[in-house]
């Protein structure tokens, strides 16, 4: 019996002893990690030239001829209204203006000859600059009736189809170029004060898996008080390429505090 007590207390004491440090290696694997996971940020690529299209007047589309994913140049017509009563208004407004024309010159003659007063000569000048003014009304909105790209790129998104009809103001087309991404991260505010322009960093986006060198461009212009946070912008290697607007990724840094 006091051989079987001095068993059960020598397994008492060895359960009771507290459990030995993790394997050193190990440990310091997992260090290694945390440390790293406290230099990332979660980033995501925005183009600089990007846009929502929308209709300048009130009319029926008759033409799209770019669709989604299809790649246009800059002053390439991306959407054309049907547009025959404002070329009909204009023509009818030009004429107007020539025949102000006309009836100004006929009375500068006259005046020349003292046949009429400075006053009709006056009036005449007035109505050939009101019918002016109304032909050039009716030019901006003739050039209106087709919509031009701002930039090489490619369609996002047809908001409309062609042959509806949209009121002014109605977005009809979402463009971007992708040759001109950037990343924006959302870093901790405690990193201001090692941050700077031309700094570089890591950043991997999560659909290729490519490491890309990236380089500091600028910082937001304040901490969100509630995350505490600061908007960084950085510009991508020349040669990236296969890249996305709205990819995200991965951002690392080194030296972080």
């Amino acid at each position: 019996m006091p051989y079987c007590r001095s068993i059960l207390t020598l397994v008492v004491l060895v359960c009771a002893m507290p459990l030995r440090a993790e394997d050193p290696l190990l440990t310091t694997d997992i260090d290694t990690q945390a440390v790293a996971a406290e230099r990332q940020a979660r980033g995501v690529l925005r183009a600089r030239d990007q846009a929502v299209l929308a209709s300048e007047l009130a009319g029926r589309i008759t033409e799209m001829p770019f669709a989604e994913g299809q790649h246009f140049r800059k002053d390439e017509v991306l959407v054309r209204f049907d547009c025959g009563a404002y070329q009909a208004q204009l023509n009818a407004v030009q004429a107007a203006a020539r025949a102000a024309r006309e009836e100004l010159a006929h009375k500068q003659q006259l005046a020349a000859l003292n046949s009429v007063g400075r006053f009709e000569v006056n009036l005449a000048e007035a109505r050939r600059a009101q019918a002016e003014a109304e032909a050039q009304v009716y030019r901006v909105q003739v050039k209106r009736c087709s919509v031009t790209a701002p930039f090489d790129g490619q369609v996002v998104q047809r908001r409309v189809q062609p042959h509806e009809s949209v009121a002014t103001g109605t977005p009809i087309l979402e463009v971007v170029d992708n040759r001109t991404l950037e990343i924006h991260l959302l870093v901790p505010s405690r990193w201001l004060a090692t941050l700077k322009p031309g700094q570089t960093f890591t950043f991997v986006p999560d659909e290729t898996g490519q490491p890309l060198q990236a380089e500091v461009k600028r910082l937001g212009a304040r901490i969100d008080e509630g995350s505490q946070t600061l908007l960084l912008i950085a510009t991508l290697p020349a040669d990236a390429s296969g890249l996305l607007a709205g990819m995200s990724g991965t951002a690392q840094f080194e030296g972080m505090p």
